[in-house]
């Protein structure tokens, strides 16, 4: 599903060429949108979304649904491995649906809510800064004594959420639901972009899609050119760009692709004026 707006098309004889790191399988709708204002796009899936190194926590997990208060999720990579790990419990639709009905769900962020929401399963908190520091700030209930469940990533994420909600006095059950993992290898014709400077601009949607691509570019022996826009979603996004960088160029006032997005288009029509 395309995001529901419209940008305008901005007209240049010579569109900016923008590199997308999204992770593999989640750069469609960003590029479609750059590409619908006018930009040229290159992919490098920064990042690869895997399953764990064992589904044993999450499984367990599942089987105890009804010790839970509530389920946390940050991301739509959270969302899309909890529920495709619960359809293989062998459970009906039915049976499904009653595991999670005592269940209140909280989500980080408009587009996690709309993947739940596809699941046929309602957020009841999303928090209206798209971080999950507001999720502890502004949690509906006092968290003290509520068990939590949260599926997350197995390696490399923040901890601020469950060391807040465990200083208020929840009790957190962490489970690895998926891993995220560096792309092994830069394509070939996005090297050669980089080598001949031909982008204008890089996007990164999370932190360790700037790490990775990092890494990449070490491993490849190249470097950003110096003209070269950053362009960050969020601020944790920017943090890691200063850290690998040296430098955040663009930064989303939304926190969201729809956020950036916007600023990358009036960064284009700037650019052309």
């Amino acid at each position: 599903m395309l995001f529901c707006f419209l940008l305008p098309v901005i007209s240049a004889p010579f569109p900016p060429t923008i590199l997308v790191t999204r992770a593999a399988g989640q750069s469609s709708q960003f590029t479609q949108l750059l590409q619908q204002a006018g930009a040229e796009v290159l992919e490098l899936p920064a990042i690869e979304i895997t399953p764990p190194s064992s589904w044993a926590d999450l499984d367990q997990a599942i089987a105890q649904l009804d010790q839970f208060d509530w389920l946390i999720l940050t991301s739509t990579n959270g969302v899309d491995a909890f529920f495709k790990r619960l359809a293989t419990q062998h459970l009906s639709a039915e049976a499904q649906q009653a595991a999670l009905a005592h269940l209140k769900i909280a989500v980080v962020g408009q587009k996690t809510a709309a993947c739940l929401e596809a699941q046929g399963c309602p957020a009841d908190f999303v928090p209206l800064s798209f971080v999950a520091d507001a999720l502890v700030e502004h949690f509906p209930v006092a968290p003290s004594g509520l068990r939590l469940l949260f599926p997350r990533v197995e390696t490399g994420g923040r901890e601020l959420l469950v060391q807040a909600m465990a200083a208020k006095g929840a009790i957190v059950t962490e489970v690895a639901a998926y891993q995220s993992r560096c792309t092994a290898r830069m394509p070939p014709e996005v090297a050669i972009a980089l080598q001949q400077q031909r982008i204008q601009m890089i996007t990164f949607a999370s932190s360790k899609t700037v790490s990775c691509f990092d890494q990449l570019l070490k491993s490849e022996a190249l470097s950003v050119d110096s003209g070269c826009c950053l362009a960050s979603i969020g601020p944790q996004t920017s943090i890691t760009c200063q850290a690998c960088f040296g430098r955040v160029d663009l930064e989303a006032v939304d926190y969201t692709l729809e956020g950036l997005t916007q600023v990358i288009v009036d960064w284009m029509d700037r650019r052309n004026h």
